[in-house]
C-alpha cells in the first residue's frame, strides 16, 4: 500500500511515506555532499501536482524548491537550519490538496 497523502524519498533510495516533522528533519540530518545530496517529498502518485525537495549546497546550507502546478507557485529558497525547513515544509503540505483522500482531520477520528 502506497502512501495516503505524499511520500519522501532521498538519493541513498530511503522512502517514507507521510512522513513526520520528525521522520523530515532525519531525512534532511542524513543528507552529505557525496552520494545523498537531495531528498525529494509528493504525492504517491504518477504525475503529482506539487513536489518539494531539499538539497545539500556545496557552500554549506540547503536548496528548498517548493512547486505547485495547479496554484502556479514555485519558490526556491535557502537555510540552513534543519528544524526549520522540517517545520516549513509540514505546515506547506499541509496546504496542499488531496483529491478523494480523507482530510488530515477525518482520518484523525
Amino acid at each position: 500500500m502506497g502512501a495516503t497523502y505524499y511520500r519522501a524519498e532521498s538519493e541513498s533510495g530511503d522512502h517514507v511515506d507521510d512522513p513526520s516533522e520528525d521522520v523530515l528533519f532525519m531525512l534532511i540530518d542524513d543528507l552529505n555532499d557525496s552520494d545523498n545530496t537531495f531528498v525529494v517529498i509528493q504525492p504517491d502518485e504518477d504525475d503529482p501536482a506539487w513536489f518539494t525537495s531539499v538539497a545539500v549546497l556545496d557552500e554549506g546550507g540547503y536548496e528548498i524548491v517548493r512547486r505547485d502546478t495547479t496554484r502556479r507557485e514555485h519558490d526556491v529558497s535557502t537555510e540552513t537550519s534543519i528544524d526549520r525547513i522540517a517545520l516549513d515544509l509540514t505546515v506547506w503540505m499541509a496546504a496542499r490538496d488531496f483529491p478523494g483522500r480523507p482530510t488530515r482531520q477525518d482520518s484523525q477520528i
